[in-house]
């Protein structure tokens, strides 16, 4: 019975404090630490050059768009290079793409994977910053001049911009739980920033001082979170410009959805346990600090703690009922029946965003533990099955 309510309290406390305690303490710090950071306005810098990196496999059906998007950005011609690497596409990707001289592209037969093209991409860049984007995501015209102010800080090693997810009426329950996420993914990330430093940037929008690129191992399957965090680890900081985003469609169904997820949690256990993430970050307490509150506890305690919550709540009110430990009960109950009827109503258009929220909770949360599976029976292959995406509505006139 004192292990149960010792484990119960213990597993409250990991839940509260990764997804709400956290980032209050971070709210509270961040009143008292002083930023290290400052905006500058573009006018008062130049305009050094970058390239802008897009890793292409099979997405003919969105390349015109982007590459016209890429066209539509608001910085200087001259002073942005654009590459486009297609590496193993099977479809008219290499056609397309060759339609426009303005645009360096890189493809050969051999796919071996999304870190291995950027890898491959990176010894043609020869500018002073890289953007990495997502052929089906879309940047905002501002995207650059809102990054490249940032750089004017010594001690800024690279620039997270916003990912936004955008959907229809028809994909109102995919794009709302997505939706939701990156929301709340926003504000930590901004709350990381104004601390120390952003943990774990979007690849849709990412952007980094090319001397500070190190290859990574070709079979690593989180690009975007080994980058940053290896910045970081080099004694830089990665800042977060909400100004600067892209926009992408939310998953077509709820199974491309899954696969996604399912895919970024072997990823970040890859990252832990075998590309030693874990032993590097805790150098630097404050990273460290961070690493753990945002990631350690989130993919690997919090699934666990949702299972110990839940059945030594049972146990403790079968043993020795309380008023307490009843509602508690009941609400955890209330909770998972609310997710349940998230799940029934996922696939069609009801608007029913009560339901989606605690779905869409425990989904990832399951996700993690299929990732973990999938992990640890090396099931998971770094050559990325590509996720199914609704219609991205937006035009490029917005973005």
């Amino acid at each position: 019975m004192a292990f149960a309510v010792i484990f119960f309290w213990i597993s409250l406390f990991i839940l509260v404090y990764t997804y709400f305690g956290y980032g209050l303490i971070l709210l509270f710090l961040n009143k008292f630490v002083r930023k290290t950071t400052k905006r500058y306005e573009i006018s008062k810098i130049e305009f050094p050059a970058i390239t802008l990196v897009v890793p292409v496999f099979n997405e003919e059906a969105v390349l015109l768009s982007k590459i016209e998007n890429c066209f539509r950005l608001d910085y200087p011609e001259a002073q942005l290079k654009i590459l486009f690497i297609s590496d193993g596409s099977t479809d008219a990707s290499f056609e397309i793409i060759s339609r426009f001289p303005r645009i360096e592209h890189l493809f050969q037969l051999e796919r071996a994977g999304k870190m291995a093209a950027i890898n491959r991409a990176m010894a043609f860049v020869t500018t002073p910053y890289v953007l990495f984007s997502d052929a089906n995501s879309f940047l905002n015209t501002s995207c650059i001049k809102k990054i490249i102010p940032h750089y004017a800080i010594e001690l800024v090693g690279g620039v997270a911009g916003e990912k936004k997810v955008e959907y229809s009426r028809r994909h109102a329950a995919m794009g709302f739980g997505e939706g939701l996420y990156w929301k709340y993914e926003s504000i930590l990330k901004q709350l990381d920033s104004n601390f120390n430093t952003v943990i774990g940037a979007a690849g849709e929008v990412f952007s980094m001082r090319t001397s500070l690129f190190t290859p990574l191992p070709s079979d690593t399957i989180l690009d975007d979170l080994n980058l940053s965090l290896k910045i970081c680890l080099n004694g830089f900081k990665v800042v977060y410009e909400p100004d600067a985003y892209a926009i992408e469609a939310p998953s077509a169904n709820l199974n491309e959805e899954s696969k996604r997820r399912i895919r970024i949690a072997a990823g970040a256990f890859q990252s832990i346990l075998k590309q030693g993430l874990l032993n590097q970050v805790f150098r630097f307490p404050v990273l460290g600090f961070q690493f753990a509150s945002r990631r350690i506890m989130r993919w690997i305690f919090c699934p666990i703690a949702l299972l110990l919550l839940f059945f030594t709540n049972l146990y403790i009110y079968n043993q020795q009922p309380s008023t307490g430990y009843l509602v508690f009960l009941y609400l955890q109950q209330a909770f998972y029946i609310g997710a349940g009827f998230g799940w029934l109503f996922y696939g069609t258009n009801a608007r029913l965003s009560v339901f989606f929220i605690p779905f869409y909770f425990v989904f990832m949360n399951v996700s993690l533990v299929q990732g973990f599976i999938k992990f640890v029976l090396g099931k998971q292959s770094v050559l990325w099955e590509k996720s199914v995406r609704s219609t991205l509505q937006t035009s490029n006139n917005k973005t």
